[in-house]
This record gives structure tokens, sequence and C-alpha cells, in this order.
């Protein structure tokens, strides 16, 4: 891809949203503002899962100027081979350019097999759909309390 894009780069364009700071800026604008505004600043803690890890960088490097007591979590697989489609495993794979590792100020790791399973209780107690994004994100905010309690923070 790399090569096909430089040697015509008047035709094509690859916007590489592992390295392209507009990928996390687009959070920074957008989606930390939305949830500021939504929650009327009442937001205590962030929780996004890392892929090219745009959507934690920008919405937490916004979160924490508008209030630096925001905890904010990253999620990721437990494990370099597993079925959270879209996820990195940072400890093992090529990571993205745009993603720092200072912002977080705790990573929980996630198993495929646990993801799966708060989906099916979600679906039978809650009466939700067990869409694949939803599969990735609900297991690791339930754990949550238990493990800032865990940690002795708020």
């Amino acid at each position: 891809m790399h090569e096909i894009v430089k040697a015509d780069p008047e035709k094509y364009f690859y916007p590489d949203q592992y390295s392209n700071p507009a990928n996390w800026q687009a959070h920074y604008r957008t989606t930390a503002n939305e949830i500021w505004q939504q929650t009327g600043g009442r937001i205590t803690h962030f929780v996004a899962g890392l892929g090219t890890s745009g959507t934690f960088v920008g919405t937490t490097r916004r979160l924490k100027e508008l209030n630096p007591a925001i905890r904010c979590v990253s999620l990721q697989p437990d494990a370099s081979f597993h079925g959270l489609e879209g996820w990195k495993h940072m400890e093992t794979a090529i990571r993205p350019a745009i993603y720092d590792d200072k912002l977080a100020d705790e990573n929980l790791e996630v198993s495929t097999e646990e993801a799966y399973r708060l989906v099916k209780r979600l679906a039978r107690e809650e009466d939700c759909s067990s869409a694949q994004a939803r599969r990735r994100r609900s297991s690791a905010p339930l754990r949550l309390p238990s493990a800032f309690q865990r940690k002795g923070t708020p």
C-alpha cells in the first residue's frame, strides 16, 4: 500500500490512522467535548479500548484539560492472540505512532472469553444486542468499581 501511494501521490491518499495526528485530534476536538457537554461536566471516568488509540489519546487529553481529576482507563486484550477485533495488545503489537502510554490512569486487560460471557449476560438480563462492538466494550466498565476500590482510588 505504501509503495502504491508513494509512487503516485496525486492519485492515491493513505490516511494512516495509526500515525496521523488528525486521528487523535478529531477526538480531542469533538468526542471529548461531546462527552463533557452531554454529562454537564459531571464525568468522573472515561474508558476506551485501544486499537489505533486515537479515541483514547484525543479524548483523554481534552478531558484532562477540562478536569484533571477525571480518571482515564484504557482497555486492551489480555493476550496477543485474542478475539477482540480491532483492538491491540500493546505489549506485543506494532504500537501506533500516535499512542501515548503515559496518558492512562489505569490500563485494564480484557479477555475474549470474559467479553463474550458478558455479552451473553447482557443480552439475557438487559435485553441488549450482541453486536461485536458491544461485546468488546462491555466487560471492563462493569469491573471498574471493584478495580478502583482495590487500588483505593475514587
